[in-house]
């Protein structure tokens, strides 16, 4: 209420007359008269002295003039703030990702579409994601959990076979396609724990009640693939992960369909945000697949 009378009285000293102030307001004649009456009442001073249809600044008008001019001036800078942020000419959007495989082309077309707005991108594990982004560190999410949370929007954007990697002189290489059992004489190599590729791998060989000769944890994908390329073992990894190397080899899965599913998730109550919204609006919408089993096998591209 003060902001508004405050206002009212800034533009009935710019404009002399409570008409023109009033029409410059987009207000009627008796709003702006009362603020006037309601903010000398409250505070017991007179801001004007009436002279027939003009107003002229009391004394305590003359003072109170220059900190309401700087009160307007901020408003409209936070006006202005308020509109560069909602049609993203400005602000920052960060980005927490399992893996930049499945969103960096919706980062691309958001760096594209709005290069005023600074982005962050994050890698690390789904747990740590969706933590990160319950504690507001970061704006949006991707994960491979589906989590059923009423806080949370979610919106699956992938659905990826995982296959088998191994060294092009592995002893499994040359098969188009293996079978879990298949996997048993050889040193499996796994994430870190709170992946959700090691959670679907060791699911899928319980279920198959096979037992690896030798397990080795390796801490990251890029360590993964490097554990690969020195033959160290075989490891499960979703289709567009499999690093594009001519010395590896991705082999399909006969008798499993084993989906890596990745989600994007925002805080519920964040939706409406426009940073966030807009970059909803760019993301995918993925369909699973209607069958693994039935895909040919495919192996990791050469290197350019």
């Amino acid at each position: 209420m003060l902001v508004a009378e405050l206002k009212s009285f800034y533009a009935v000293a710019r404009c002399g007359t409570v008409t023109r102030a009033a029409a410059q307001l987009g207000v009627s004649q008796p709003t702006v008269t009362g603020q006037l009456r309601q903010l000398e009442s409250r505070y017991g001073i007179e801001l004007f002295h009436r002279q027939g249809r003009g107003l002229r600044l009391s004394d305590a008008g003359h003072r109170l003039m220059p900190l309401v001019e700087r009160l307007v001036q901020q408003e409209s800078e936070i006006e202005f703030r308020l509109r560069d942020a909602s049609e993203l000419r400005e602000g920052q959007l960060r980005v927490g990702a399992t893996g930049p495989f499945y969103i960096m082309e919706t980062v691309r077309q958001y760096n594209q579409r709005y290069p005023g707005v600074e982005l962050n991108l994050s890698i690390g594990n789904s747990q740590s994601m969706l933590q990160a982004l319950h504690e507001y560190r970061i704006d949006v999410a991707t994960s491979s959990y589906a989590l059923d949370d009423k806080h949370l929007y979610r919106r699956m954007i992938a659905a990826d076979p995982l296959r088998v990697v191994v060294h092009r002189e592995h002893a499994l290489a040359a098969r188009g396609e293996v079978r879990l059992a298949d996997l048993a004489p050889y040193t499996l190599l796994l994430r870190e724990p709170g992946s959700m590729t090691r959670q679907l791998t060791e699911q899928a060989l319980a279920d198959a009640a096979v037992s690896p000769a030798r397990v080795l944890e390796i801490g990251s994908r890029e360590s993964i693939r490097q554990a690969v390329l020195c033959n160290l073992g075989l490891s499960l990894i979703p289709a567009r992960e499999v690093p594009a190397h001519p010395q590896l080899a991705a082999l399909a899965l006969a008798d499993a369909r084993i989906l890596m599913h990745e989600y994007l998730y925002c805080l519920r109550e964040r939706q409406p945000v426009q940073l966030i919204a807009r970059f909803l609006e760019l993301a995918p919408l993925a369909a699973e697949p209607p069958s693994v089993l039935d895909a040919p096998p495919t192996e990791a591209p050469a290197a350019p």
